[in-house]
């Protein structure tokens, strides 16, 4: 599994409308608390939005807000929709036929056992588990002296 840049923005976007639900947020913020060029941002947004992940509101007061609760949209579900399967190979993908060794190959196996233990997180991680964790990250108090 890799994440691509756009995979990788896609999920700050989702994050920072869940540390925000409830309200819209304007493309000039999220892109600022992101960090995320706005170019790239519109696309990102673009692509989330046919996913059903988030919703756009036109006008002087308009913005960005997710399509549903943060404890609804799991990170799986987002890393699959942008950057595809999450196999770490091929072979690995439900009806590969692409390799006349596959029920015999030795690293299949381990490959499998990689994408369950893959799925097995981020298929459980909620956008609400993610925003409860930076919130609270927010809050810890720093020591220094």
């Amino acid at each position: 599994m890799k994440i691509t840049y756009k995979g990788d923005y896609a999920l700050k976007a989702i994050l920072d409308l869940a540390l925000n639900y409830g309200r819209l947020v304007t493309i000039h913020e999220l892109a600022t608390r992101a960090d995320i060029p706005i170019k790239f941002l519109e696309q990102v947004l673009l692509d989330l939005k046919k996913g059903g992940f988030v919703e756009s509101r036109r006008g002087k007061v308009g913005g960005y807000l997710l399509a549903k609760h943060p404890s609804q949209i799991k990170l799986g579900e987002v890393i699959r929709f942008i950057d595809g399967p999450i196999e770490p190979i091929a072979c690995v993908e439900k009806g590969y036929s692409g390799c006349d060794n596959v029920y015999r190959c030795v690293f299949r196996k381990v490959w499998q056992q990689v994408a369950q233990s893959i799925s097995g997180i981020v298929d459980t991680v909620t956008f609400e588990d993610l925003a409860n964790q930076a919130k609270a990250a927010k809050e810890e108090p720093v020591y220094s002296i």
